[in-house]
């Protein structure tokens, strides 16, 4: 089995060593997985690629932005079975990720996102990101009667072939959209779950704009709502 590690980046030189370091490649090599670990870099001006590269990693510049198309080209590219993906500013548990692989195995499940309040380290998450991702998880869990606790998590664990059993990704929203609209496709046509995790302290400047991003992703809620 091949497990390939997606990470999107702009600029995440302080981060990007850390979180491909961060990954215990010696679990993955007792279990008998080969990892490939996939960079989707949006023309970045720092040292990101150079360290990417230099960390084993396997990069691919696109320039088109957005949040969403880095990950629509990432998972179209990724050549594993099972697809992680999260942040690479050092965020996101890296560390734990084969525990998760193993979960999803267990359990005989398609897609598992991430609940980061479950264990977040002091300084991980601003007030002002954590009332706005309450309030975005509330209304997906009115909105579509999913119980989730995180809508806008990063971190999730896919097999690619349930990614034939949703919408095409090139129908998915190229910005911050896209991290809740996969879940509500995967919850609702495949077999997903969402487990508790973590969130560790960000390495290096944010990008999320927190009142713009999170007012377009409650305005796509509820238009997806009524569109889907």
């Amino acid at each position: 089995m091949k497990v390939t590690i997606v990470l999107p980046t702009l600029n995440e030189e302080e981060g990007i060593g850390d979180t491909i370091d961060s990954i215990k490649k010696e679990e993955f090599k007792k279990r008998g997985w080969d990892l490939e670990i996939l960079v989707v870099d949006g023309n970045s001006t720092d040292r990101t690629v150079e360290i990417a590269k230099r960390k084993g990693a396997k990069v691919i510049i696109e320039p088109r932005k957005g949040y969403g198309r880095a990950y629509k080209t990432g998972l179209k590219e990724a050549d594993g079975d099972i697809i992680v993906t999260g942040d690479a500013d050092g965020t996101y548990p890296f560390d734990k990720v084969h525990e998760y692989i193993d979960l999803l195995l267990k359990e005989n499940l398609d897609f598992v996102t991430t609940n980061r309040f479950a264990g977040l380290s002091p300084r991980a998450m601003s007030f002002k990101h954590f009332f706005g991702n309450l309030i975005l998880s509330f209304t997906l869990r009115l909105l579509y009667g999913i119980k989730l606790k995180d809508s806008q998590s990063g971190m999730w664990i896919i097999r690619k072939d349930a990614l034939n059993k949703v919408k095409p990704l090139e129908e998915f929203h190229d910005g911050m959209p896209f991290s809740e609209e996969i879940k509500i496709e995967m919850f609702r046509k495949a077999k997903a779950k969402e487990i508790p995790s973590c969130l560790y302290e960000r390495k290096g400047k944010a990008k999320l704009q927190s009142w713009k991003d999170g007012w377009k992703n409650l305005k796509y809620l509820i238009k997806y709502r009524i569109g889907g």
